[in-house]
């Protein structure tokens, strides 16, 4: 029957029927305001630095557009090119040691131009703002002078040269633009490299040069003109617009990862919002009767009550956008060392009314069915029946659809990765798919089996299968529950093993970079002086891209390819090359024969076997690459597959000796020393004869690593938090929504002479025994999502300390169980007398 009141005469009704306080409604509020929040503060969270990568970009990269070039310095045709588009400011990238009294360290140096920096300002902690530092100077990172012990106002040496630190480096503009680096920051003038022997030929240095548009040049046209002009300069050209595209995707997999994580907490809260909303109709079972005694429709009820439930999901959700708002700074603090964040309020309209339209739309398709339900039941039915469950009804299957599909089009249109999110999506139904076929099947089997002598045990299971039990609702509020707390063991504990037990143990101990190759003698000879055990281990190191791939009468050029394709990672700009007479260490082979350690024939190469893959590349095709602005082209003898976690020299090109040993390069060596070995004297003496080397200690780059995984950790931890309170948040709700018909058993009971001990001993012993049938199905599934996180996501080994897990599981049972017997606890203040009269 249609509607005959208007929306305007519904909603008086509707908020004079509305308790100010949202009496019965609570757990909808605190479900939409955890879900909604939490969406709410990773939206805006990702839209502010989305907005600071983009607004900030010039800033960011150092100019418009950024050229670099591997093991080289452009030359005067080339750099002519670049200022044909306006002011060019140059210099180059390097890792090299820096020393002061007998303290070593490795730093990340960069030479400057007086051009720099041509967007940004630079600032020294005294306040001031420079540029590049005078004649025999340098600023130095706080990083850089604690390694070195020394203030500012002491000398130090890099490479031979000597350098006043004249000022602490407080912001740099383009850090983040620079990407990862092994060592502090120490900034000089564009001179410093050469005067120190730094840029010989075959270095591995980086020259990178920034260009300052003028008239209005895009940066597209520029950087095509340029790839044009020099197809095998080896140019690595980035533009304002993608100014930290590592950053770019980290940001984007962040932030649809904790997205989708936000969303199944949401949707699995929404189940605790439909057991709210049956729970509240249920208590105004006797408003409904008094109204359509008075001669209101069915669509006049479903008008006044889904207008109650609108406007307390709209408070609700409101609520969580305020604290999404709120908790953004916070978040912002955290990383602000990773990522570019302003700090103070960010507001962000398109995150706040995506959040907000998750929210509403997950209260309709959860409240929905219990509104339709009231609407078509009848008024004397309503007045006879207090603990009689409302009649199911087909017309709300339509307004649940609609719903859901509404929610997955959000959530792809919004997603950088949207096929990945629909399997994110389908795999979370798939999920609470099967949690309430499980729930049905416990619900029958309860009823199958025999009643048992024990009366706590047979009221127990009676609980379980008696009409209107909520048993499907609980095995959903218990399973994800319990699933959350699994996969929150494993994952965290999965990265521990990662991080503390294997690379630990494979790691070595040092990394050094342009070793000369005809000082590798003396090299090797120094450290067996010092550290006979030592174990060196030594590979040409040279850069270059690979320009064209395929048979060899219709070869694909890089550089006409529209994208690159999924996994073909070393397609983009240049990488480490090396060549080798015998396979290296840590490879096998898997398709092909190595060459012979004397061959002469073609030139060779060995490809890595999941790169191959992702360009079709097989043993007898050709394979281009640009090596100082020379192509050479070679034939694939082999495929391997390389440990990539050994942390030693992993290269995706191998090369035969005869294709790359004529062209200029230096050494790099990795060293793995006894245990327990004393570092200090081979570092000061490695820096004092080979002072254009640099030693990386990997002790340093793995706190970096380890810093950078905590991060990852507590993202994991904070999204699975949301999620643990989502499913305990649908734990209470199927408690209330049960709370009629659990309060006239109690009552019952009590008549009977039930004491209050035996009662909450009988509803322990039905969450228990859930409890533990769930507890096998929560270690396998929240196991699953875990190993998917671990191993597909982040791409590390599946270490999961399995004793921690399984006392986190039993912990989290622990924390259900209590929070069961808690919700139940209301149930024992009931009166006989009154809850009877109620009835």
């Amino acid at each position: 029957m249609g509607s005959t009141l208007s929306w305007g005469k519904a909603w008086q009704i509707a908020r004079r029927d509305l308790s100010g306080r949202f009496k019965g409604l609570r757990l909808l509020l605190v479900c939409l305001f955890l879900g909604t929040g939490a969406i709410a503060a990773i939206g805006t969270l990702t839209s502010a630095i989305e907005n600071e990568l983009a607004s900030r970009g010039q800033v960011l990269l150092g100019g418009d557009m950024q050229v670099s070039v591997w093991q080289r310095e452009p030359t005067g045709e080339e750099v002519a090119a670049m200022e044909e588009f306006g002011e060019v400011s140059g210099g180059v990238r390097l890792q090299v040691m820096a020393n002061a009294d007998g303290n070593a360290a490795p730093v990340e140096l960069k030479a400057v131009d007086e051009a720099y920096p041509l967007y940004g300002r630079f600032l020294l902690t005294d306040g001031r703002e420079v540029g590049a530092p005078g004649e025999g100077e340098a600023w130095l990172a706080q990083g850089a002078l604690d390694r070195l012990d020394i203030s500012e106002g002491d000398r130090f040496e890099v490479g031979g040269v000597e350098l006043l630190a004249a000022g602490t480096i407080a912001q740099e503009p383009d850090r983040l633009g620079e990407g990862f680096q092994l060592g502090p920051t120490v900034i000089v003038a564009e001179n410093v490299p050469e005067a120190a022997g730094l840029l010989v030929t075959g270095s591995m240095f980086r020259s990178k040069y920034r260009i300052a548009f003028e008239n209005g040049v895009d940066p597209d046209v520029a950087s095509e003109e340029l790839e044009e002009r020099f197809p095998l300069s080896g140019f690595e050209i980035r533009t304002r617009d993608r100014a930290s595209p590592g950053a770019d995707r980290f940001v984007d997999r962040m932030g649809d990862f904790l997205t989708l994580v936000g969303l199944a907490a949401l949707v699995i809260a929404g189940i605790g919002i439909g057991g709210g909303v049956t729970s509240y109709l249920d208590a105004r079972r006797t408003s409904i009767a008094t109204l359509k005694v008075l001669g209101a429709t069915s669509g006049d009820i479903a008008r006044i009550y889904a207008l109650q439930i609108g406007a307390a999901a709209l408070i609700g959700s409101m609520l969580g956008l305020i604290a999404g708002i709120a908790i953004t700074p916070l978040l912002g603090q955290a990383l602000s060392g990773l990522l570019p964040v302003e700090g103070g309020i960010t507001i962000a309209p398109a995150a706040l009314l995506t959040a907000l339209a998750y929210g509403m739309l997950v209260a309709l398709v959860f409240a929905a069915t219990p509104i339709v339900r009231a609407r078509h039941f009848p008024a004397m039915a309503l007045m006879r029946s207090r603990i009689a469950p409302l009649a199911r009804d087909k017309a709300a299957i339509g307004w649940v659809v609609a719903g859901l599909f509404m929610i997955v089009a959000i959530a792809l249109a919004t997603a950088s990765q949207p096929l990945l999110s629909l399997y994110f999506l389908m795999g979370a139904g798939t999920v609470l798919v099967l949690l309430f076929l499980l729930g049905f099947g416990i619900k029958k089997l309860a009823g199958s089996v025999g009643r048992p002598s024990n009366p706590i045990l047979r009221n127990a299971l009676a609980n379980l299968h008696r009409p209107g039990s909520n048993t499907g609702a609980l095995v959903t509020a218990l399973g994800f529950g319990l699933a959350a707390f699994v996969v929150l063991a494993a994952i965290q504990t999965a990265i521990d093993g990662n991080i503390q037990s294997r690379v630990p143990d494979e790691a070595p101990d040092y990394f050094i970079l342009d070793i000369p190759r005809d000082r590798l003698d003396e090299f090797e000879s120094l450290v067996a002086a010092d550290q006979p055990d030592a174990v060196i281990r030594a590979v040409p190191a040279l850069r270059g891209s690979i320009t064209a791939y395929g048979e060899q009468d219709s070869m694909v050029r890089v550089a006409d390819m529209e994208r690159i394709p999924e996994g073909a990672w070393a397609l983009r700009g240049e990488r480490g090359l090396t060549y080798s007479a015998t396979l290296p260490m840590g490879n096998s082979l898997t398709e092909g024969d190595w060459w012979s350690e004397d061959y002469s024939g073609e030139p060779l190469v060995s490809i890595d076997e999941e790169f191959a893959d992702s360009i079709n590349l097989e043993i007898g095709d050709y394979l281009t690459i640009a090596l100082l602005g020379v192509e050479r082209t070679v034939r694939v003898a082999n495929l391997r597959r390389i440990d990539w976690e050994s942390m030693g020299f992993n290269y995706a090109l191998v090369f035969s000796p005869n294709a790359l040993e004529d062209a200029p390069h230096n050494i790099a060596a990795t060293i793995e020393l006894p245990e327990g070995a004393e570092t200090g004297p081979l570092l000061r003496s490695l820096v004092s004869n080979f002072p254009s080397s640099s030693v990386i200690e990997i002790g340093q780059v793995l706190s970096q690593a380890r810093t950078i995984l905590q991060q990852v950790g507590l993202a994991t931890l904070a999204a699975a938090s949301v999620a643990v309170l989502a499913g305990l948040a649908v734990l209470l709700g199927s408690i209330a929504a049960a709370r009629a018909s659990r309060t006239y058993d109690t009552v019952v009971l009590r008549v009977l002479g039930a004491s209050r001990g035996q009662i909450l001993l009988m509803q322990f012993a039905e969450y228990a025994l859930l409890a533990a049938l769930l507890a096998v199905v929560a270690l396998a599934l929240g196991s699953l999502t875990a190993w998917l996180v671990v191993t597909q996501l982040f791409e590390f080994d599946w270490l999961p300390d399995w004793n921690m897990v399984l006392a986190v599981l039993a912990a989290g049972i622990a924390v259900v169980l209590g929070f069961a017997i808690g919700g139940s606890l209301p149930l024992l203040r009931a009166k006989p007398a009154q809850a009877l009269r109620a009835l």
